[in-house]
């Protein structure tokens, strides 16, 4: 099968794109179309690698009301990524190898883009009894997470450490000392207080990765920070690499672009986990990204019913959803204002990632990868809209939100996957 994809723009440069079995093959502009199976107009937009983002929610099984892995899928290839990384804690938990080799099936039958599989660190997610990790490494578990639950016992991270430094994986860590949430909604402060809503503790994340990068120090364990959210947290990750510690972390859209002070009323499409924090606290995640500190930047993609988003925050669920509305705010916030160029946020969202993670079947838009690209109009100007999402979630603070960079082809393995 011998695709052209036509008429596009490739690091500033107008090309085609020459793809043969499910690769990329070649540059170059002039080509017949006669001589190909398919040809894809690409409209004189820009193509860029297709984008990775190595921590999604699916819900399924277990909470298909939520989100299923088709519609899961079908949002991210809407949002213009080819490769995801799905969470464990699904119901029942992927913590076996039995379910793993289950979802990994799933995830292929049902997927639009290439859904890879993270499995659970500890039976159940409990946090008690680190699972099979050396078997689960081989049946295909990309890394290895307890995300929603922070590892309380320091024996069970350290275990989980060596375990998985001998099975050569990375371990995804959601840093949370329950003791210090303590019921909290949202982040502790003045604004917690004026809202009369209790306040999540800063500390309950900066104490906890203290705690784990001590053991990184013996273990060399691959340690990955999962949505980083404090100043407190930047500062630890960025002496573990100065130590060259093998320390790698991921931020959250939201997290760069909203603080506390957005949260205006009790309202539940600001409550995340972690949660919003001080505007101190935003800049520093900024210039974390900016200087290399923060490697990537990954959705926590956490969609859930409308009816798990009413009332207060103090009864609704933790999480919003992501994949339809980060290349876009990270495009208009960071390139379109000037702060970086494309290929700067190309590495947070494409290539970093399949470093980090060693997702081979991703690919970087050179002769030789795998054909997922996505093509964007980098001049088009809309509001993001609900209406408009393929998730089943509508929960987002970004509704509204007016910027640039739409979505117009999503190709995975060289066949269109979206399509606006």
């Amino acid at each position: 099968m011998k695709t052209l994809v036509k008429n596009i723009v490739v690091n500033g440069e107008a090309t085609d794109l020459i793809v043969e079995d499910g690769q990329i093959k070649a540059f170059l502009t002039g080509a017949d179309a006669a001589d190909f199976d398919k040809v894809v107009e690409g409209e004189g937009n820009t193509a860029i690698p297709g984008l990775v983002d190595v921590h999604v929610h699916f819900r399924d099984p277990g909470q298909e009301a939520k989100e299923t892995i088709a519609t899961g899928s079908k949002a991210a290839a809407a949002g213009g990524f080819t490769s995801v990384l799905a969470m464990a804690n699904t119901k029942p938990v992927i913590d076996n190898v039995e379910r793993l080799e289950s979802q990994l099936k799933r995830n292929q039958e049902n997927g639009l883009i290439k859904v890879g599989q993270i499995a659970a660190i500890t039976s159940d997610l409990t946090g008690k009894e680190v699972g099979p990790i050396e078997e689960l490494a081989a049946a295909g578990a990309a890394a290895f997470s307890n995300d929603g639950h922070g590892l309380q016992s320091a024996k069970t991270m350290y275990e989980a450490q060596l375990a998985i430094k001998a099975a050569g994986k990375v371990l995804s860590a959601h840093i949370e000392d329950d003791d210090l949430v303590d019921g909290g909604v949202m982040n502790a402060g003045a604004k917690a207080e004026s809202l009369g809503l209790p306040g999540m503790n800063s500390l309950s994340e900066s104490s906890q990765l203290a705690r784990d990068l001590m053991m990184v120090r013996q273990t060399r364990c691959s340690y990955h920070v999962a949505h980083i959210s404090t100043k407190e947290s930047v500062d630890l990750v960025r002496q573990a690499k100065k130590e060259g510690l093998p320390v790698t972390a991921e931020v959250s859209p939201h997290h760069l672009f909203l603080d506390e002070e957005d949260i205006l009323t009790d309202d539940p499409m600001f409550k995340m986990n972690p949660p919003l924090r001080s505007k101190e606290d935003r800049l520093a995640l900024i210039a974390g990204l900016l200087d290399g500190t923060i490697d990537m930047v990954a959705t926590d993609h956490a969609p859930h019913q409308a009816h798990e988003k009413q009332g207060s925050m103090c009864g609704c669920a933790f999480g919003i959803v992501g994949l339809e509305t980060a290349f876009p705010l990270m495009y208009t916030r960071f390139v379109k204002s000037g702060l970086v160029d494309l290929q700067t946020l190309i590495k947070w969202m494409v290539v970093n990632p399949i470093k980090v993670f060693g997702l081979k079947n991703a690919g970087e838009l050179r002769v030789g990868d795998s054909a997922d690209l996505t093509l964007v109009d980098l001049t088009e100007e809309f509001e993001i809209d609900a209406a408009d999402f393929y998730s089943k979630g509508k929960n987002s603070p970004f509704i509204g939100e007016t910027v640039f960079g739409r979505v117009k082809k999503t190709m995975v393995d060289g066949n269109i996957v979206f399509e606006k």
